[in-house]
């Protein structure tokens, strides 16, 4: 039992460590996405299969393997944001982006996601841009944030 439970142990750090790699190199590439390149260093770095890599990195939300845009904006869809109105937010934000959820606009500025839970629950309806969180949105402070980000 001893040796099962460091094994499971050094999986966790393993895993850990992976995804801290997968962040740092995501977040150097000025279009935000893990390339096919990025992903076979990390499989060697980590002797892993690119499969295994793969899988990591198709099952983290926050990971992509296609280029996104400047601003990754990402809308909570938790049932309180949804109650508070996000929906209509998201309109919105289609609206003003020029694109729909899941994809980046022509001009590369903006790319719309939905969050299953951003944790500011309190502050509903909230989106995260980039790394910064947004709550108690209303469709006039969308089009300020968003005007804003075009300038």
């Amino acid at each position: 039992m001893k040796y099962e439970a460091g094994i499971q142990q050094e999986r966790a750090e393993k895993r850990s460590r992976i995804i801290e790699y997968l962040h740092k190199v995501q977040d150097q590439n000025p279009q935000q996405y893990l390339t096919e390149d990025k992903l076979k260093a990390c499989a060697e770095e980590f002797n892993l299969t690119m499969a295994e890599v793969y899988g990591i990195a198709g099952y983290y939300s926050m990971f992509s393997l296609k280029p996104r845009g400047k601003y990754i904006i990402r809308l909570c869809k938790s049932s309180v944001c949804h109650m508070m109105g996000a929906e209509s937010i998201g309109d919105k934000l289609e609206d003003l982006c020029n694109t729909i959820f899941g994809e980046t606009s022509q001009d590369e500025l903006f790319t719309l996601e939905f969050a299953e839970c951003l944790g500011h629950c309190e502050k509903a309806p909230s989106m995260m841009i980039n790394k910064e969180v947004h709550g108690h949105l209303t469709v006039e402070k969308i089009e300020e944030i968003i005007e804003n980000l075009k300038k």
